[in-house]
């Protein structure tokens, strides 16, 4: 298929779409997609298989897969996922396998240590059959389907997607441990324990509590006495940081002719860095007496990284035992949210930390030995031997102590630092414990799955016919009795984890009387919870949770419609609050024109609003000023920045901060900052007002960057890059679109379900289903979620037909 034969089809079936989410009604859809694209069925022969597959794939790019059994359900899930995302695949499993340094050289050397050091080195065995009791077969057919596709490249490199030919890389093999990697996981807090333990050092432990937002219980942070403070640092966790990072290509990595020949890529001027805590997610259910049809509602987004291509893959896996659709991980086996024939569920983060760091005394006479309890103990060694581009591959030891890998050795202070970490416990694997929940039949059932979801911590909510929603939070959970997981510990035995919470003993609920379940990474941890000693003390800003529980305690009915609305609500609740306070403030001039506009703004922060273009810059400045002004210079560096939830308490009650006259001073920093916000919009949009629209490529917009994309010469980036396109929103609406003026993070994957109607499901997945950027599913889906627009995401065999635009019926050999 050609892309401009997709671009039709799209121009078809959104043409005259009234409104940001309404879809084409499905009535029309037949005769619309037909009208625009043909139907191509093909046969091919398959080694491995041991029956024959269809291969349905739909006009959004969704191939629904129809086994004859298990073994060729995973085998082409593994096969039809790798032919759409090669590259994607092959950087993860050098990543996984830490051979990235083979094909970039000296400068990812580190990267490739911290991966190996960090490896799962226990019983493959074991760890694969914990996800489900077949996990090993699942897994295993998986990475076999992965390889077959990964042959037929290898036998026709015409085939090949254009980054192998810029590289001038062939892709290689699978297997089952490059599947169980943890590289890529959202693993628990070992970076903000390190740092809160550098301000402790600089600032106290008092101080620290009254900058961050710790909370529901107030936590322990002073340290030790046997933790030297002045030597921790950010090359303690160096190896962990390295191999966790997003991989890097630069134009010398590629051929001459695809290299770019400006000088080097400067990235756009941000107000801030990015809060780690402002990427995260939504989701809800909905009892069916809210609902306007009586059935039960499910609705997610998952935030993470907005990227070519999707984090996110949509499939649909039909077999004896299997009837599921919807998204996960690319790169692994099974569905992570969606439905099957009885319910529907998804996913957001709940604060779980699973990592410490622990610090040792090191023996004098063998730095090989770390002082626990009354005696010196040796490490463990493992020798590794990692290729490197260039030069000649380097040979390395990798250290261990009882709690874990060791990532620093200071031989002059005689300190050695180890992460503990419990996701390297078999089953911390991220999502592969999907492969349970998928099979679900019952809230019970699903509930017993979750017991085996160890990594990420996770809000797991659940919707099913019979009428029932429940939350079951799990994630696997160090149970701390004498400390608080927020600072480095001494390594001599005295803080050690008591084992593990279960995990259907972590916070869960069904049926409440209220109808519905919500969370959006706050903390929705009950008061009367026992279990506070496996609960972390840091969440995100509630901004986007109490939007989203202020719609649904509503007495209205509510429709799809209305759910997808609630997904992409620009509505920012920090504006609702901060506007009011600036009609007392003694303004002049633009400022005062640009605060009286504020004063009858709707407080939505929607891409053609001016409004929202001026509090928006207010809302940054306003964070800006405060790290500015409140971080004391010595923890400059150190705190990346005040969570704005802190900043809104200091504004709101004055004399928590500001020194009297405290409400004088307050308003006081509000009028210089609203002043610097309005300046800076001048300087950067003009002197026009209403030039200072929200969403442009200067201000509020999404530009997303192909892994290469930043490498290449102009015309290969012009067409592998996607946008500018204009945005809404920010990190505190539950359209949520982090990151700055570009926006970074938020939802390129969606999905609302009626578990009435499974055929009345919709999603999206931008920029599109594919990673190849010669697929017509590159990104046919782009512009839609610009503009947040859905698709259907159908699930019987009939509508699937209804609009199918290709069919592969694949033979055994």
């Amino acid at each position: 298929m050609a892309r401009t034969d997709i671009e039709k089809h799209e121009r078809c079936y959104y043409r005259g779409v009234p409104g940001q989410m309404i879809i084409v009604l499905a009535i029309f859809a037949a005769a619309i997609l037909f009208s625009c694209r043909s139907n191509p069925s093909e046969k091919k022969t398959l080694e491995g298989l041991i029956e024959p597959v269809e291969v349905v794939r739909d006009p959004w790019g969704i191939n629904h897969i129809y086994a004859e059994n298990e073994h060729d359900l995973f085998f082409t899930q593994g096969y039809a996922a790798a032919k759409d995302r090669l590259f994607q695949f092959e950087v993860w499993r050098r990543q996984a396998t830490g051979t990235v340094a083979e094909i970039l050289g000296e400068r990812e050397l580190k990267r490739d240590i911290g991966t190996r050091l960090f490896k799962f080195r226990g019983d493959l065995e074991k760890e694969m059959n914990y996800y489900h009791d077949r996990g090993s077969e699942i897994i295993t057919a998986y990475t076999e389907g992965v390889n077959s596709y990964i042959e037929e490249v290898l036998r026709d490199t015409s085939l090949l997607p254009i980054e192998f030919k810029m590289l001038d890389i062939l892709p290689q093999k699978w297997t089952p441990e490059v599947v169980i990697s943890r590289h890529q996981g959202l693993l628990g807090n070992i970076g903000a324990e390190l740092k809160v333990g550098m301000a402790v050092n600089v600032l106290g432990a008092e101080e620290v509590k009254n900058l961050y937002w710790f909370h529901p219980k107030t936590p322990v942070l002073e340290m030790d006495p046997a933790v030297d403070g002045s030597l921790l640092g950010d090359h303690i966790l160096e190896l962990y940081y390295a191999y966790r990072k997003s991989v890097r290509f630069l134009p010398e990595d590629l051929l001459p002719e695809y290299r770019k020949k400006e000088t080097a890529f400067q990235p756009d001027r941000e107000f801030l860095p990015i809060d780690s805590l402002s990427i995260g997610s939504n989701n809800w259910v909905v009892s069916g007496f809210k609902t306007a049809d009586g059935h039960t509602l499910m609705a997610n987004d998952p935030h993470r990284s907005i990227a070519v291509p999707s984090l996110r893959y949509m499939t649909h896996l039909v077999a004896p035992g299997w009837n599921v659709i919807g998204g996960g991980e690319p790169e692994i086996p099974g569905i992570s949210i969606g439905h099957n024939e009885y319910g529907a569920w998804g996913l957001t983060v709940y604060s779980t930390d699973g990592e410490d760091l622990y610090v040792y005394d090191l023996n004098p006479e063998d730095l090989n030995e770390y002082k626990y309890q009354d005696g010196w103990e040796a490490m463990t060694s493992i020798r590794d031997t990692i290729p490197v581009k260039g030069r000649a591959a380097e040979e390395v030891t990798l250290r261990y102590t009882r709690h874990g890998p060791v990532t620093f050795i200071d031989s002059i202070n005689l300190k050695a630092y180890a992460v503990r970490c419990a996701w390297l416990e078999p089953g911390g694997s991220p999502y592969l414990a999907s492969l349970r929940m998928d099979q679900a039949r019952t809230w019970e059932e699903f509930r017993e799955a979750c017991n085996y979801s160890h990594i990420p911590g996770e809000n797991m909510v659940w919707a099913d016919k019979k009428g029932h929603i429940g939350w079951q939070a799990v994630g696997i959970a160090p149970v701390r009795r004498n400390f608080s997981g927020l600072v480095p510990v001494p390594g001599d035995g005295r803080y050690e984890w008591d084992g593990y919470l279960p995990i259907v003993e972590k916070p869960h609920e069904v049926d409440p009387e209220r109808g519905f379940i919500a969370t959006a990474n706050q903390n929705v941890t009950p008061d009367t919870y026992e279990h506070w000693d496996a609960i972390g003390f840091e969440w995100s800003d509630p901004y986007r949770g109490d939007r989203i529980e202020e719609v649904l305690r509503s007495d209205k009915k509510f429709s799809m419609d209305e759910m997808m609305a609630l997904q992409v609500d620009y509505l920012s609740l920090p504006a609702r609050t901060l506007v009011p306070m600036l009609s007392g403030l003694r303004l002049k001039g633009q400022a005062a024109k640009a605060r009286d506009r504020l004063l009858s703004w709707d407080f939505r922060l929607l891409p053609e609003s001016v409004e929202a273009g001026i509090y928006v810059a207010f809302e940054r400045e306003l964070r800006k000023k405060a790290d500015e002004e409140f971080i004391p210079d010595k923890a400059k560096g150190i705190i990346g920045g005040i969570q704005l939830k802190r900043v809104m308490d200091w504004i709101q009650a004055p004399e928590t901060r500001f020194k009297e006259p405290a409400i004088r001073r307050r308003d006081e920093f509000l009028t210089k900052t609203f002043r610097a916000s309005v300046e800076h919009l001048r300087e950067t949009l003009g002197e026009d007002m209403n030039s200072w629209r929200y969403g442009q490529e200067k201000y509020k917009h999404a530009y997303i960057v192909h892994p290469l994309g930043r490498a290449i010469s102009k015309p290969w980036a012009d067409s592998l890059n996607l946008g500018p396109v204009p945005r809404g929103g920010n990190g505190f609406t539950p359209g949520s679109t982090g990151g700055n003026n570009r926006q970074s993070s938020g939802a390129s994957f969606r999905m609302v379900i009626s578990t009435g109607d499974w055929d009345k499901a919709v999603g999206t997945n931008g920029p599109g289903q594919s990673g190849d950027p010669a697929s017509p599913f590159y990104d046919n889906l782009f512009r839609p979620w610009a503009e947040d627009r859905y698709f259907p995401v159908y699930f019987s065999r009939e509508k699937i037909d209804s609009v199918a635009v290709e069919r592969v019926r694949y033979m055994p050999d």
